[in-house]
């Protein structure tokens, strides 16, 4: 077979449709929300607990998933996820209140949460370390490209077929994806159509891996390094997840928009979202080509960000929602800035044997905090307002940035020993 050229350029990218399908099934009830709330007669609150069993899931099985995927391989783990996350995105059509969405949610983060361990350690089999930041940039655009589709075809689907076939609809799009990577992917060593001088390419800074034995789980504990990937991910991940689940809620609630209003506008803040972890993996790997060092160039990554979210505290002084529209674009490009950087650790810490594990116990931390974040949501704005929800958003990307720098002196490849 004739070999096809930048190959690992063609794996990312399908990553990346991967990745933009598992944000379209997970925030697909988001935006039918409003719709689904008024349906069923749900409050806030309980729409924060069907969220929040989701989360639950994710947390616990990033941990699970991390582990089977270094155990089973990429492209098997990878196809088991998009399974079965399709099938329980289906199942919401069958929702009558919030037991039975909740447990469908529940389902759903079981199948999702082996996404981005699957996704992280494909980059780490493809990619040298020197384009590892952008490849995480590109694949850390699927959430915001999945946010972005999501509003307008849920609301095209709701307003044609009722938000029960929507979600039935919506769960089909992985079984198509699911026949493009069983077709293109392999380990690089392996695959039918790279060239050699790609796969010299891809060896050329990647770590050697002289240990065979898998790492045992609870050895990664005793390292400082994932217990600042962890606690960095517990009180960051949240943010990203308020915009996911809670924005069309917030623009129906305190902006009068219609289920119209959401398609048209509630995309925008994922396309910033977007350009945001595009332009943060192309900065990282701008800089470790300047000869900036690999610890100097994420923390920086991840400073800019953390910092840049702070303006998101405007949202508490303007009527308009288009400039509110525009600062939480602002955030969102923020965030994802320094998160192409935070996502990247695990395998800049970790040889790639041990890439999914170290992902999935990051991973699992960040989505516990934002399990225990959502009906703290729902509670504050059925009690209070959103204000103090955008005042601890504002903030909780510093003191991720700090953990870091704590617990992560130095960014470099841990030896771990089993």
């Amino acid at each position: 077979m004739k070999p096809i050229k930048n190959l690992r350029w063609y794996i990312i990218g399908t990553i990346f449709l991967a990745t933009t399908i598992n944000y379209i099934d997970r925030q697909a009830l988001s935006v039918a929300a409003p719709v689904i709330k008024k349906d069923l007669e749900l409050s806030n609150e309980q729409y924060g607990w069907i969220v929040s069993a989701f989360l639950l899931a994710y947390a616990i099985m990033q941990l699970v998933s991390g582990i089977v995927i270094d155990k089973i391989g990429t492209k098997k783990g990878f196809s088991l996820s998009v399974i079965w996350w399709s099938i329980a995105n289906m199942l919401h059509a069958f929702g009558s209140g919030m037991l039975s969405l909740g447990i469908f949610r529940f389902l759903l983060g079981i199948g999702e949460a082996g996404n981005y361990p699957s996704a992280m350690k494909a980059i780490s089999e493809w990619f040298p370390k020197k384009e590892r930041s952008k490849a995480v940039g590109i694949l850390n655009m699927g959430p915001g490209m999945g946010a972005i589709i999501a509003p307008p075809l849920m609301a095209w689907l709701i307003i044609a077929y009722g938000w029960k076939m929507a979600f039935v609809i919506t769960g089909g799009i992985g079984f198509i994806w699911l026949a493009l990577w069983r077709w293109i992917y392999y380990v690089p060593k392996k695959h039918p159509r790279i060239s050699k001088e790609e796969l010299r390419y891809i060896k050329e800074d990647q770590e050697e891996t002289i240990q065979k034995s898998k790492t045992p789980w609870l050895n990664y504990f005793k390292h400082k390094e994932v217990w600042g990937l962890a606690l960095s991910r517990f009180v960051s991940d949240g943010v990203f997840y308020f915009f996911v689940f809670w924005l069309p809620s917030w623009l129906a609630d305190e902006k009068g928009f219609t289920l119209t209003d959401i398609a048209l506008f509630a995309w925008i803040p994922f396309v910033l979202s977007d350009v945001g972890s595009f332009v943060g993996g192309w900065t990282g790997s701008r800089l470790m080509k300047r000869g900036v060092s690999l610890d100097k160039s994420r923390k920086r990554v991840i400073w800019i960000g953390a910092l840049l979210v702070v303006p998101i505290l405007g949202c508490l002084y303007i009527d308009s929602p288009y400039w509110a529209i525009a600062l939480i674009s602002f955030a969102l490009f923020a965030t994802q800035f320094k998160q192409s950087a935070l996502f990247t650790l695990p395998i800049d810490l970790f040889s790639k044997k041990d890439a999914a594990s170290v992902w999935g116990i990051s991973g699992s931390a960040g989505s516990f905090g934002a399990m225990l974040f959502t009906p703290v949501i729902g509670w504050l704005v059925d009690t209070i307002s959103y204000s103090p929800v955008f005042i601890i958003v504002a903030f909780l990307h510093v003191f991720s940035a700090i953990i870091i720098m704590l617990f992560i002196p130095n960014i470099q490849l841990i030896k771990s020993h089993a």
